[in-house]
């Protein structure tokens, strides 16, 4: 099983200090895009079966139609690998957001609040995505493994708080 993970792209975002200096917020801007069809390149070459996305893809108060059918038309080059995608603070999925209104590809799995079991040949792939700007209280012991003898992955976007002790991961 071959994978790529990223987080935390924050496409559109405005680079505000850097926008001040010259034009580094547009520049850097450009070199996301350049980046991400660089990963997208990898993928292709070396056939990689999954592209894990994992929260704050785009900014939702900035991000362009233009920029998302960019990314989709990217999508539509790796018709073999399926994305999954959980949206995060900076991206949650919104009703009014790219992730509810946009048509995308058939290869995209889009994550929302309730946490969601995705079977493949490979592994069993869970994922949870933000539905607003804060989400707190992620309940890992309510998770049921099926498959003990199957890969298993859960993707999300956030921290764990290691002050917290109710968060605990049990092996059986």
């Amino acid at each position: 099983m071959k994978f790529i993970h990223i987080a935390d792209t924050h496409f559109d975002t405005p680079f505000t200090n850097l926008s001040l200096k010259n034009n580094f917020g547009k520049i850097r801007r450009i070199d996301q895009r350049e980046i991400f069809k660089k990963i997208i390149q990898y993928i292709r070459e070396n056939k990689i079966e999954y592209l894990f996305i994992s929260g704050d893809f785009y900014e939702h108060e900035y991000i362009k139609k233009t920029t998302i059918e960019y990314i989709n038309h990217l999508f539509q080059e790796i018709p073999q690998t399926q994305i999954f995608i959980t949206p995060g603070n900076h991206d949650p999925y919104l009703k009014n957001s790219m992730y509810y209104n946009f048509e995308w590809n058939d290869n995209v799995k889009i994550f929302t609040s309730k946490i969601e079991k995705v079977t493949t040949p490979d592994a069993d792939i869970y994922g949870m995505g933000f539905e607003d700007f804060y989400h707190s209280g992620i309940d890992l012991d309510n998770i049921k493994i099926e498959d003990k003898n199957k890969i298993n992955i859960f993707i999300t976007h956030g921290s764990l708080n290691a002050g917290e002790t109710r968060i605990a991961v049990q092996s059986n």
